[in-house]
């Protein structure tokens, strides 16, 4: 790879982490931002969900135009909305409002996140893809290993208005980076799709077979750590007594195994496919969810015996997301960013289901998060295995 290829993924790195912190800033505040806005923590975690609608829809709108319009002029107008919805957040004074306002500034998130993937496949394709997206995804990592403790630090300082300032800042840091640093990778040929192309686009994602495999699998997967990112502030702070200062660490410690299983899977790739890495990820967190499950049904799960099971869950997301999207890519790489958005549609548009049902209940126990952890692995497994049997990449997918 060369030094601008290494420039390149790493500023995409640096954008796409915005998401990230976005969702898991704020974890630690929940409950202060909760009382300010005169609901229930419960309540209040259905803004994650609402952000993750948001989400899939920007980047289901966005990726058409990144298509259309080139990668940066939509990067920067989604990091603009995102930086103008963070700062409004900040005079939020009822659930509502809040719930509008994140799905507001998730729209201009998933502009932002549909790119990273597109940038990549516009440079680098095959093997050489996948690792080059474990490398960014390694990177990417480090940014909900530093978001709670980031807002447990600014909670600390003043309020969880001050974490929202942040991400704006961050946001206006980015659009600065991007602007001046990122080169435009669409290559300037490519024909133009109309909006009934588009769709047709889209529809030829959804009917083929394999790529909707792989589809599902890395948006179970996501799914399953949703779950576990929904219910964490309730049931660590609350139901297992952490204490806002540790939240961050045990909270961090996630993702410190999902750092290590990506540095494994880049390893792993020099003599596997990333079809037979993806399967052995998928395996090993079916395997977690069952654990979590049997713990919960004996009765003895605590903070010191969920917390590695939950570890082991959502580690081997290092060998999932990256081989699954590479895999994706592969197949549609003609309209990558299309494709990426569907995949990301479908991806978060399933966190948030999963999140509203864990929230939704209101049962002060592991239960709804560890039933849904094993429910969404089971539906990925087979969703794989059934749809996308074959360990290599057949042919590529017509033009549309």
């Amino acid at each position: 790879m060369s030094l601008n290829a290494r420039r390149v993924s790493l500023l995409v790195a640096a954008n796409t982490a915005l998401a990230p912190f976005a969702i898991d800033a704020y974890l630690p505040a929940m409950k202060s931002l909760a009382d300010s806005v005169g609901a229930s923590v419960h309540h209040t975690e259905l803004s994650l969900s609402s952000f993750l609608v948001g989400f899939a829809l920007g980047q289901l709108v966005c990726g058409p135009l990144s298509d259309r319009l080139g990668r940066k002029p939509v990067l920067l107008g989604g990091q603009v909305v995102f930086m103008l919805a963070s700062l409004a957040i900040i005079f939020v004074n009822t659930l509502p409002e809040l719930l509008v306002l994140r799905f507001i500034q998730a729209l201009g998130g998933g502009a932002c996140v549909v790119n990273s993937a597109a940038i990549v496949r516009d440079c680098f394709s095959g093997r050489e893809a996948a690792k080059v997206m474990s490398t960014m995804a390694m990177i990417l990592m480090l940014a909900p290993l530093a978001a709670p403790a980031v807002g447990s630090m600014l909670l600390y300082v003043a309020d969880w208005w001050l974490i929202f300032l942040f991400l704006a800042v961050y946001a206006l840091f980015l659009m600065w980076l991007l602007s001046v640093h990122l080169p435009e990778t669409r290559a300037p040929g490519l024909p133009v799709a109309s909006p009934r192309q588009v769709l047709r686009n889209y529809v030829s994602v959804l009917v083929d077979r394999r790529a909707m495999g792989y589809i599902l699998a890395t948006s179970m997967a996501f799914a399953g750590i949703f779950a576990f990112v929904t219910s964490s502030p309730f049931l660590y702070m609350e139901y297992y007594g952490l204490s806002p200062a540790v939240y961050p660490v045990v909270f961090g410690a996630n993702v410190l195994v999902m750092v290590l299983s990506n540095r494994v899977n880049i390893h792993l790739l020099r003599k596997r496919s990333p079809q037979q890495n993806l399967r052995l990820g998928l395996a090993i967190q079916w395997c977690a969810g069952v654990a979590l499950v049997v713990l919960v049904l004996s009765g003895n799960d605590s903070i010191y015996t969920v917390v590695p099971l939950v570890m082991m869950f959502l580690g081997v997301m290092g060998l999932i997301s990256p081989n699954a999207i590479s895999s994706l890519l592969d197949r549609f790489s003609h309209m990558s960013a299309t494709a990426t958005a569907l995949q990301g549609c479908i991806q978060f548009s399933c966190g948030a289901l999963v999140g509203v049902l864990v929230t939704a209940f209101e049962i002060d126990s592991a239960w709804p998060m560890v039933v849904a952890m094993l429910s969404v692995a089971t539906i990925g497994n087979l969703s794989l295995r059934v749809l996308a049997r074959n360990d290599g990449i057949p042919e590529r997918s017509a033009n549309a």
